[in-house]
């Protein structure tokens, strides 16, 4: 039940990246090895906007470069809701398996990794988090961004349910 939340123009969004893996490759040819990097990029605004771009260069720096341009393609808005997540969310992606629980204020972000780096662009500030299956960042990162589109605020749940947003947070 993916959710449609992209986000159609970045020009009024202040974003920052995070490097969350970088891999070397190695390709060996007559001629000897030739080695290229491929870069997993995270932008964030710290206001619920994430993205991830993999960019791929024979220099890290390029590679980073391309993968922020990459991540700025495909950005999307994340509901969050008091410093957390709204409520508890389970997500697979490939071999990873990831469950993010929302957690009172002050806890901080409980995340390994590549979560963390993901939770932290987007702005959330406590949250509870934990790690299945593979560790591979590249299908954590997308593991957690699944689990992240998933989520529904308060005000999308009361509006499908038909209930007024003032009754929900007044009781």
């Amino acid at each position: 039940m993916a959710i449609n939340n992209r986000v159609k123009s970045t020009n009024d969004l202040v974003l920052e990246d995070k490097l969350v893996a970088v891999n070397r490759v190695t390709k060996v040819t007559k001629g000897g090895r030739t080695f290229t990097f491929a870069a997993i990029v995270v932008v964030g605004d710290g206001k619920g906007v994430i993205g991830w771009g993999l960019g791929k260069a024979g220099e890290v720096t390029t590679a980073v470069e391309k993968g922020v341009e990459a991540a700025k393609k495909n950005l999307i808005k994340i509901p969050v809701y008091k410093g957390t997540i709204p409520h508890e969310q389970v997500a697979k992606f490939g071999g990873a398996e990831v469950l993010l629980k929302p957690a009172s204020a002050g806890t901080g972000v409980k995340a390994g990794g590549a979560m963390r780096a993901v939770l932290e662009s987007v702005g959330v500030k406590d949250v509870l988090a934990k790690s299945k299956g593979s560790s591979n960042p590249h299908n954590l990162v997308k593991a957690t961004l699944a689990a992240l589109n998933e989520m529904r605020s308060p005000y999308m749940v009361a509006q499908n349910r038909g209930i007024s947003v003032e009754r929900v947070f007044n009781g």
